[in-house]
């Protein structure tokens, strides 16, 4: 029975926290629905690393000319070089908001929850409406708009925003398409789930957390890494010729059925 709820709980993590859909809004049903929550945090920190990893693969080339241009006065590296600092600048309200937040939105209850994926649902039949495509790529971005992004990344802590719902449509709403906003917000996604995964890290090693069994943890790690990179490459090839309407209708049924189910509870 482990071995199906690391499964599970792997493939929900790979799967929606690249989707715009709220990894942990929908963690937070499966834990507290299907009482769920036996593997704690030393697996949730796993999981996360195991994303990081699907997004260093996916993207390592775009990755590793940020890396190497950073510091570079190549003109030919003016782009990876733009687009570097402009993550950097996102991290930053991100880390910001994460810090001060983190604790009272993961407290946050289940109606709070099922409030905050109407939220996603809103923001992102909104934005897809109201976009304008006028940039050509990420690195067109203006620093204040990279850091509004970052601002919608961080205001993601309360489960049922999701994450890349967030920074997609606040880089539709700054002129990018569908595709250009992706791609940034995953490239953001980086930074701040590693920050993430160290923090829970030093937290596992300063309470003592318990640790899951090491096949449970390899199936679990295994699984997020797999189905997040299948997430990453499925939602790229799906922007290029759809919006994002779907994931607005899904959010919204879902968010509408939690109300629910907390109001009749």
């Amino acid at each position: 029975m482990e071995v199906l709820q690391a499964i599970i709980l792997g493939m929900v993590q790979g799967v929606a926290e690249f989707l715009p859909i709220s990894s942990s809004g929908h963690l937070r049903l499966i834990e507290e629905g299907l009482g769920w929550d036996a593997f704690g945090l030393a697996f949730d920190t796993m999981l996360h690393v195991a994303t990081l990893m699907a997004v260093i693969v996916y993207f390592r080339q775009d990755l590793l000319g940020m890396v190497r241009s950073a510091f570079s006065r190549d003109p030919e590296r003016a782009h990876d070089r733009k687009l570097a600092w402009l993550v950097v600048v996102a991290t930053i309200p991100t880390g910001i908001i994460g810090l001060i937040g983190s604790d009272w939105f993961e407290g946050a209850s289940l109606l709070a929850v099922g409030i905050a994926f109407l939220i996603t649902s809103a923001f992102l039949a909104l934005t897809e409406r109201l976009s304008r495509k006028t940039l050509h790529d990420a690195d067109q971005l203006k620093m204040p708009g990279a850091i509004g992004i970052g601002i919608a990344q961080g205001i993601a802590v309360m489960p049922g925003i999701s994450r890349a719902g967030a920074t997609m449509a606040a880089g539709l709403s700054l002129g990018l398409d569908r595709e250009q906003a992706a791609r940034f917000s995953f490239l953001l996604s980086g930074p701040i789930i590693l920050l993430a995964g160290a923090k829970q890290g030093l937290d596992v090693a300063l309470n003592s957390e318990p640790m899951p069994g090491l096949f449970v943890a390899i199936v679990g790690f295994i699984t997020a890494a797999l189905t997040g990179y299948a997430a990453i490459a499925g939602l790229m090839a799906y922007l290029r010729k759809h919006s994002m309407v779907a994931f607005s209708v899904y959010t919204g049924v879902l968010g509408f059925g939690v109300v629910l189910w907390q109001i009749l509870a």
